[in-house]
């Protein structure tokens, strides 16, 4: 049965169109259950329509439609379950539609098929026997239905994607706030090393794709050397000169090309020799050597792309695009040219992805978890990205067009009167300082704006130096990066996070396989693990600062007094070292934790007597506290900051620090959104850290409203069942005071 089961879902699966698709589920199921009839009813515009069937006159697909409050069909769908009936005809709800030729049938069972909590349709099976299907056939065809609904849901959203006169609607997760209105680029996410084992027909001609994808390879490698030179990150530009290289007739690809004189086609010969070499240093001994595979993958799967998807990244200058893919990477983003990309929407990621924190410091807008959308075939078809929003909109009409330009116009000219402020110190009208500072990770922009007004760096990522490494950076080399980030500070505080990977930010020369990776080895666990890294990179931090006392370290993932107090231990160490071997003048910095696992709220008081300050990550913190993974789109539309017990907990959490004189400020996305914002200026929080786009936004708003009325807001928050009542509070606030254009 459970074969069954699979065959039916994956030729359901891998048909190319709704109709082939349903065709072939009713075909396979009346032949499966060995019943007299199979049909499927999807339901349109809240009218079930008859669109496959095996036993009713065919005729009758498409022009059989009822409401959900009709028929037997329709009672399934409007109760959402299942309805196992010995003779139909006898039931109050039955209908008989003459056209179906469905009199004949006594047996009736069907099932709903419904997909994350949205009725698709409803599949039936009949039989002209009076009888109850048993147990088991009624479990078969509830399973079905809901291995069916994904593939269903795919398929019905392809079509009406390419329907003429439909505008299509895909919701996902705010990654990256902003409008983009652009074509879109499709990419199909990675590309897999092993590749079907096939024989070109035409060596000459697949040695040509080869040589022409090897070059634009090359010339891809090139220009990022190229980039990062002129950034002056030599140590960037060396390693992807490096990796440009290893394309040559003399290494790889002269190899590329020998295994095509051979007879294999050109994505043959490249996947046969990278897994070759791959295999070869991955079993190798030295530790340096074996980190050498990462190369020949990173090579590899740099021509696949050019000769599966070739040109894909050579776009026209002028006309930006939408990329579309299963999910970004670093890589994938640094080739793009910044005025090419208009927007970002993948199937997978999560909002603190790497990928979307580079979106976000780029100012891109970027949107997560967009179910199905390669499915879609949206490629060189209109978008508009509402990011803010959690929308993307397909093939939009010109009245809609025309709509978002102007909201696009006017967000420009919101955005300059942002600006124009950003020199005047965040103080609302009752006037009450609040500090803004800056979530840093790129180094590019980072002096621009702190001198646009952020009073310091609130969060430096230093893991996103890692990423772009090909191995773990020096002691010298972390010393050069941590000094550019304090001088670009000019004066004001820096606070630097040591390491933070696992989760969904792994390092390519480190990997980490864990079943569930937010609740694996990361953070701070990681580091005191390695403690050679984790000495390597206090020392590194320290140096850079020198007899500053401008440099503040933040300790994540902190789930236990004993973690600080082994941190503390290390960083003791390295200090002592230093100010004996290096720098008398040495300054020992602050040292800080992450408040962002649940545990910590209730240790407070110890975490007090260890560090100087604490900084509150609220998408952690938030995804902790509600068990849900933000990276699922499953359940990401549970993942919400504005949930009246992660209300509460931040506001226990500031009461406790200041209970115990802990300075504390929040770093999470929460303090960059403006509705946020507003609710921890309520709650009295007077350091808010955020990405660079947030900054001049969030400086605006405060300065026209009153604390003292927020805290009257706070309370009425704090009293709604959910986060979606609590917004509806504050853009209620937010309009009263005119400010509600503010929220895009």
């Amino acid at each position: 049965m459970l074969n069954t089961l699979r065959d039916i879902t994956q030729s359901v699966a891998s048909a190319h169109t709704l109709e082939l698709a349903l065709e072939s589920l009713v075909i396979q199921t009346k032949s499966a259950m060995e019943t007299d009839c199979c049909s499927v009813y999807i339901l349109e515009q809240q009218l079930l329509v008859l669109s496959a069937t095996d036993g009713l006159e065919k005729s009758a697909v498409g022009r059989v439609r009822m409401p959900m409050s009709e028929g037997l069909v329709g009672l399934v769908a409007e109760r959402e379950e299942a309805i196992n009936l010995a003779d139909a005809h006898l039931h109050p709800r039955f209908k008989l539609f003459p056209e179906a030729n469905e009199d004949e049938y006594r047996a009736f069972l069907a099932a709903p098929i419904i997909y994350q909590k949205q009725l698709l349709g409803v599949i039936v099976v009949q039989q002209a026997k009076a009888r109850q299907f048993n147990e088991g056939e009624e479990a078969f065809l509830m399973t079905l239905a809901a291995q069916l609904a994904m593939a269903i849901r795919g398929l019905k959203r392809r079509a009406e994607v390419h329907s003429v006169d439909s505008q299509v609607l895909f919701h996902g997760t705010c990654a990256s706030s902003g409008v983009a209105i652009a074509h879109a680029l499709v990419i199909g996410g990675e590309i897999s090393l092993s590749q079907p084992e096939v024989t070109g027909t035409d060596i000459d001609a697949e040695a040509q794709r080869l040589r022409q994808a090897i070059g634009r390879s090359q010339d891809a490698l090139l220009a990022l050397a190229q980039r990062f030179e002129g950034d002056q990150d030599e140590e960037l530009s060396s390693i992807f000169l490096a990796l440009q290289t290893l394309l040559d007739d003399e290494s790889l690809g002269g190899d590329y090309l020998r295994e095509v004189r051979l007879g294999w086609s050109a994505e043959s010969a490249v996947s046969r020799v990278s897994l070759r070499y791959v295999a070869q240093f991955e079993a190798m001994d030295d530790a340096y050597l074996r980190e050498r595979a990462s190369d020949i993958r990173d090579l590899g799967q740099r021509v696949l792309r050019q000769l599966i998807e070739p040109g894909r990244m050579n776009l026209d200058p002028d006309k930006p695009v939408i990329l579309v893919t299963r999910e970004a990477d670093t890589s994938m983003l640094a080739e793009f040219p910044r005025q090419k990309l208009a927007g970002i929407v993948t199937e997978l990621g999560g909002v603190n992805a790497h990928a979307a924190i580079l979106a976000r410091a780029l100012g891109v807008p970027a949107m997560i978890g967009v179910e199905q959308v390669l499915q879609a075939e949206l490629d060189k078809k209109l978008l508009i990205l509402n990011a803010g929003r959690g929308l993307l909109m397909v093939s939009p009409s010109p009245s809609v067009v025309d709509e978002y330009r102007n909201l696009l116009s006017a967000q420009k000219a919101m955005a300059r009167q942002y600006a124009e402020e950003l020199k005047e110190p965040a103080l609302t009208l009752d006037g009450h300082r609040i500090h803004l500072y800056l979530n840093a990770g790129l180094m590019s922009g980072v002096a621009t704006d702190i001198a646009e007004g952020a009073d310091g760096i609130g969060l430096y990522r230093t893991e996103i130096p890692f990423m772009l490494q090909q191995r773990f950076p020096s002691e010298s080399e972390q010393i050069k990066v941590y000094q550019s980030v304090l001088q670009s500070a000019e004066g004001k505080p820096v606070v630097m996070r040591t390491l933070d990977v696992g989760g969904d930010k792994p390092l390519p020369y480190f990997p980490i396989s864990e079943e569930n990776p937010f609740l694996g080895w990361r953070g701070i666990r990681l580091s005191l693990d390695h403690p050679e890294l984790f000495l390597v990179q206090l020392r590194a931090m320290m140096q850079a600062a020198g007899d500053s006392d401008k440099l503040k370290i933040l300790l994540p993932m902190v789930s236990s007094i004993d973690e600080i107090d082994e941190a503390l231990l290390y960083l003791d160490q390295a200090f002592n070292e230093l100010k004996a071997d290096v720098n008398p003048a040495l300054k020992r910095p602050p040292i800080g934790v992450m408040l962002e696992v649940p545990a910590l709220l209730f240790q407070l008081d110890e975490v007090a007597k260890r560090v100087d300050f604490v900084s509150v990550g609220s998408n952690d913190l938030t995804q902790y506290l509600l068990a849900v993974d933000r990276n699922n789109p499953r359940v990401s539309g549970l993942f919400d900051s504005f949930h009246p017990g992660i209300l509460r907990a931040l506001r226990r959490a500031l009461k406790e620090c200041s209970d115990y004189q802990l300075e504390v400020s929040v770093c999470g996305e929460l303090a960059g959104e403006p509705m946020g914002a507003l609710l921890l200026v309520a709650m009295g929080y007077t350091q808010l850290s955020m990405n660079q786009a947030s900054l001049a936004k969030i400086n605006y708003l405060l300065r026209r409203v009153e604390r003292r009325e927020l805290e009257q807001l706070l309370d009425l928050v704090l009293q709604m069942s959910n986060g979606q009542d609590a917004r509806e509070l504050v853009r209620e606030f937010l309009s009263s005071r005119e400010l509600a254009s503010i929220l895009g």
